[in-house]
């Protein structure tokens, strides 16, 4: 495992190379010369500056483009706050194997290679309302995972995971992060009724109450209340910061699973864009506390990183803007 103990891993995440000013400097200056007024493409030129600034490279590139979905279970739907049993989590990495999910589809469109990585289904997580989501040990096994995953010739990584009940982990670990109580973070995950509703909040709070020593640490807030995938995602996402690769995170889940990189340094997320807005209630409060501004807002709430991947396509046509372009001088267009 790349991190030993809870003192390595925070020094990891204390270490985080900054972004290229040189590279989003030379595309800034190169979009300037192509055959448009200046920021008429928006957010596809501030897309290719960022993509520049976290490659290292003055003119980006999308040869690899990878989405890794990270499975877990959970413990804590025990207390009923799921619509579906655990075993489906098992059932749809089945699924993904298969090619029958909406992120096959997905990641063929986009042309991204598609990486399935499942955690230990056979052993959920602890129910946080009784222990720890996970022990030190555990939960450093599974942020190595997701670690070992990211390999430096990849150009664009996108998040997703699958676990039945993960919401609710995602929930408490924004409740114990950014405050406000777990009703304010709470949603209906896979559609439970009123009744599945109330006993998430329940649980939350239950959680937040029982582990409350652990949570003035960012660590232990996703050690207690996380999961499996969720930690898989936190260092993954760090693992993309090291290796110098930017990330599009997917919803809710996939935020809150790398949100405590944001607690643990001020420029954590600053090689991450969010790819979309979830109807999950808590997400949208979630990026507006990391000032993550969310490229779509399609109501979709599916995660298996499906709005990740499509924005790839976005993250694709800002850079053939970028790079396909004609200047005003090649083109023979005369300027303002």
């Amino acid at each position: 495992m790349p991190f030993k103990s809870l003192d390595e891993l925070r020094a990891a995440c204390l270490d985080l190379p900054a972004g290229s000013d040189t590279a989003a400097k030379a595309v800034a200056n190169r979009q300037d010369t192509l055959t448009k007024p200046q920021g008429s493409l928006g957010k596809l030129e501030t897309i290719a500056s960022w993509l520049a600034r976290w490659q290292g490279r003055d003119m980006p590139r999308l040869d690899r483009v990878k989405v890794f979905v990270f499975a877990g279970n959970h413990g804590v739907t025990a207390q009923g706050v799921s619509a579906y049993p655990s075993e489906v989590t098992v059932q749809m990495v089945a699924n993904f194997a298969g090619g029958g999910a909406a992120i096959n589809q997905l990641a063929r469109i986009a042309g991204a290679e598609l990486d399935v990585i499942p955690l230990d289904l056979d052993h959920p997580s602890g129910d946080f309302t009784q222990v720890a989501a996970m022990d030190e040990k555990a939960f450093l096994a599974a942020v190595s995972a997701g670690y070992d995953a990211i390999t430096k010739d990849l150009d664009l990584v996108c998040f997703g995971e699958m676990g039945i009940g993960n919401t609710t982990p995602a929930a408490a670990i924004s409740a114990a992060l950014f405050g406000g109580g777990a009703e304010k973070w709470t949603g209906r995950g896979t559609g439970v009724d009123d009744a599945g509703l109330k006993r998430k909040v329940v649980a939350i709070e239950a959680g937040l109450k029982r582990h409350a020593a652990a949570l003035a640490d960012p660590l232990g807030v996703a050690a207690s209340l996380g999961g499996r995938e969720l930690a898989a995602i936190f260092g993954a996402t760090l693992a993309a910061r090291h290796l110098g690769i930017p990330v599009l995170l997917d919803g809710f889940v996939c935020t809150a699973a790398a949100a405590p990189l944001a607690k643990l340094h001020p420029a954590g997320l600053a090689h991450t864009i969010a790819a979309h807005v979830s109807a999950e209630s808590g997400h949208r409060g979630l990026l507006e506390a990391l000032a993550l501004p969310p490229l779509l807002d399609l109501g979709m709430r599916l995660g298996e990183g499906s709005g990740a991947c499509l924005a790839v396509n976005i993250v694709r046509s800002a850079l053939e803007c970028h790079a396909r372009m004609a200047s005003f001088a090649e083109a023979g267009v005369s300027e303002k």
